[in-house]
């Protein structure tokens, strides 16, 4: 019995097989016999078709954000939004300086090192290292792919320590790196964040916090920053779709607000409140100078 089931089932594909070849040989020539292409060529151009849809659709967005002012990307405004962030990431409007930082800061992500607080927990600090590698293969930090890769997703230290953290400072000396983590930066979390700001309709403000969101947030669904906006768009609607901006912004930081004291009760919220809800407050949506904030007790103030 063995045997034979063995025999019947080893039979089986083939049969099987064999069923399913002749019922795609009867459908292709019937389809030839129509003047229509085979069903499998018919799905690889209806597959191609959407392909090309998405990328014209893609294609358009992008130029419709860049038919319009320059907003947070005009050099003046990008120069500032590096300075407001940088007063929430590391207390200090000299964001350059932060180029050598890491510290686990214990929030259950790993080192936060770098100009934005790119992160051994959430991927993106690898993918700088590993962009960086492919461009300097002989780099301070390449030695540490395998270990950066093992410890992904988790706030794990295994493979770096020490040793990781103090050629992570001597790298922040090379000037090629400096300008891999602005890369990085802005292919990840600015040129994103003011395109979707700037199809959503909204001004240089709408833009920082957009901005902001995506670098404490991430990019993703849930509680990062797509699964934010979205939440906010079912409470009310951008300027795109003929909503309030100011109404529509302060929504944004409502949800945002709520995602970060849902995560941890304690979690200081200064960052929105007393300095984007402020901007927002004055009615400042050009994000113009002066500016005047405080982000952890600490007051900020660009001329």
């Amino acid at each position: 019995m063995k045997r034979t089931g063995f025999l019947l089932f080893a039979l089986a594909p083939v049969l099987i097989t064999a069923a399913v070849y002749g019922s795609t040989s009867e459908h292709a020539v019937a389809d030839a016999k129509d003047g229509r292409p085979p069903a499998s060529q018919s799905r690889a151009a209806a597959g191609r078709a959407a392909t090309e849809r998405a990328a014209a659709e893609r294609a358009a967005d992008d130029a419709a954000a860049a038919a319009g002012p320059a907003g947070l990307a005009a050099p003046a405004k990008k120069e500032l939004a590096q300075e407001i962030v940088a007063s929430a990431e590391n207390s200090t409007l000299n964001w350059r300086t932060a180029y050598g930082y890491i510290e686990d800061i214990g929030d259950g992500q790993g080192y936060t090192a770098g100009i934005v607080g790119f992160c051994t927990g959430t991927h993106d600090l690898l993918t700088l290292v590993e962009r960086y590698t492919r461009a300097h293969p002989d780099n301070g930090l390449a030695r540490y792919l395998p270990a950066l890769r093992a410890v992904d997703g988790t706030d794990s230290h295994a493979g770096l320590g020490p040793d990781f953290i103090a050629a992570w400072h001597h790298e922040a000396g090379v000037a090629a790196f400096r300008e891999a983590q602005d890369s990085e930066r802005d292919r990840v979390y600015f040129d994103p964040a003011v395109r979707r700001a700037k199809l959503d309709g909204l001004g240089t403000l709408g833009q920082f916090i957009y901005y902001d969101a995506l670098v404490m947030h991430g990019p993703g669904t849930g509680d990062g920053f797509q699964g934010l906006r979205e939440r906010a768009l079912r409470e009310a609607a951008p300027p795109s779709e003929g909503g309030d901006e100011r109404t529509y912004l302060g929504t944004f930081l409502d949800v945002r607000r709520a995602a970060m004291k849902t995560k941890d009760p304690d979690r200081d919220t200064t960052r929105i409140d007393t300095a984007q809800r402020r901007f927002l407050d004055e009615g400042n949506l050009g994000l113009d100078t002066p500016l005047r904030w405080q982000v952890y007790g600490e007051t900020y103030h660009v001329p």
